[in-house]
């Protein structure tokens, strides 16, 4: 537990560190430049190294299969849960939202706890089920966004017709460094070559790289942060809602598979409530620098949206994982998990209509304020 609890406290460090340093970082190609370095570096290099350390056996290949149902599940219900908290779900805020719901970091959000109360059987398990989120975050949502884009685009940049779509993501998606990196590693793999086999010279020079992976991107997540009161209230309510549905389903599940063990259903809680994943924000981060250079009159996502979301999504989702798991096996039965999730979407719902009520008894009183004037 004080392990666990150190852990989170450390992350959250990192993101406050980085608001801190907004009064050091005044010229916004400064936090670009960052921003390249952990794109076209650390990320590439990170991936590189947690593929190459999987260890492939046949009882564990289902596991990324689920990962990706859950991904896909979550991406179809993201497009109906955003008109509950008034955001549109074709508006560049909505189109960041559906990308961002989908995608799990449990790198960051679930693997230190899962190791630290569920032990290290279970964390394996948790890293081969996030082969299954790496190829749906890496690859389906680049798919999606780039779609979007043309979609979005399509007046600046004239009639394209499919061919030339398809031959431009193939390119653009060849020439990402995360990418090459991410076949490159799979090619190892499937030849029987890991980590432990490169040269020495190879092994540090990635592991390293990969260590700076974390702090780079909580960095930046504090440098970038910039969320409105209102915006506050829609990211928090779409996250709580998020991790609502989740469990009603991982409960559901439990329930009509039998699943007997009690470390299963918490692993399965605690990965099914990672945080978003920084992935999808590399995505939005290339349709925004194509859209700036054809100078784009529209915007396909909004960027500081997702920066927000990125910032509320750990701490919400660290607080959730280390709270079920340090309860022991209380959130291991379905029914406990089922009124959980309803009291989450139900705190989720809360706030927004909060939100809702305030402005409509500001906008009642700025009325009637005016009729006693008039």
């Amino acid at each position: 537990m004080e392990f666990a609890l150190q852990k989170t406290i450390s992350l959250l460090i990192f993101i406050l560190i980085g608001f801190l340093l907004k009064l050091k970082f005044k010229n916004p190609e400064e936090i670009t430049g960052l921003k390249k370095i952990i794109l076209n570096l650390a990320l590439p290099a990170t991936i590189f190294i947690a593929l190459l350390k999987i260890e492939i056996s046949t009882g564990l290949m289902l596991l990324p299969f689920f990962a990706i149902l859950l991904n896909v599940v979550l991406y179809a219900i993201t497009g109906w849960m955003l008109p509950l908290i008034g955001i549109s779900k074709n508006s560049a805020i909505g189109r960041t939202s559906r990308l961002l719901i989908p995608s799990l970091a449990p790198g960051l959000s679930c693997f230190p706890f899962v190791l630290e109360f569920l032990g290290d059987s279970y964390l394996a398990k948790a890293a081969m089920a996030d082969l299954g989120n790496k190829i749906f975050v890496l690859v389906v949502l680049y798919i999606i966004a780039m779609k979007w884009f043309y979609k979005n685009n399509h007046r600046e940049m004239g009639r394209v017709n499919n061919s030339k779509k398809i031959k431009d993501l193939l390119l653009t998606m060849l020439k990402e460094p995360v990418n090459i990196f991410i076949f490159g590693a799979l090619v190892f793999v499937l030849s029987g070559v890991h980590l432990n086999m490169l040269p020495v010279f190879l092994k540090d020079t990635f592991t390293r790289l990969s260590l700076i992976m974390t702090p780079l991107v909580l960095l930046f997540i504090g440098l970038a942060f910039k969320i409105k009161r209102l915006q506050f209230v829609q990211i928090f309510s779409m996250l709580m809602l998020r991790a609502g549905i989740v469990l009603i389903l991982v409960s559901l599940f439990a329930h009509i598979v039998g699943i007997g063990q009690n470390g299963d259903v918490l692993l399965m809680v605690s990965f099914s409530l990672s945080a978003c994943s920084f992935w999808p924000f590399a995505h939005i981060s290339l349709v925004g620098s194509a859209e700036k250079s054809k100078h784009a009159s529209t915007k396909t996502f909004d960027s500081n949206f997702a920066i927000g979301v990125l910032a509320l999504s750990l701490p919400i989702s660290t607080i959730l994982i280390l709270g079920i798991l340090s309860a022991g096996n209380m959130f291991a039965h379905a029914f406990n998990l089922l009124i959980l999730g309803v009291l989450c979407c139900f705190s989720g719902i809360f706030a927004v209509l909060c939100k809702n009520i305030k402005l409509i008894k500001q906008v009642s009183s700025s009325k009637e304020y005016s009729e006693s004037n008039a």
